[in-house]
């Protein structure tokens, strides 16, 4: 992802789709903000993907044992 949207392979392994239709069905799905351009085809910008898979990315519980209380791992 060099540029500002996604390419046509960048779009294809995202949303496992080459057919437009089904890849907006799958960027719908999947909750990434998208356009429709001139030729039906889904735009997605860079931008968009990178901020929903860091709402995505889980919060880790784990601490060193140094850092806990106990001392011991959790």
């Amino acid at each position: 992802m060099n540029t500002l949207f996604l390419n046509t392979e960048e779009l294809r392994q995202l949303t496992g789709f080459a057919i437009k239709s089904r890849q907006i069905g799958q960027l719908r799905k999947m909750g990434i903000p998208f356009r429709i351009n001139g030729c039906g085809k889904p735009v997605v910008t860079a931008a968009a993907v990178v901020a929903i898979a860091e709402q995505n990315i889980p919060k880790s519980s784990w601490q060193p044992a140094i850092l806990n209380s106990t001392g011991k791992s959790v």
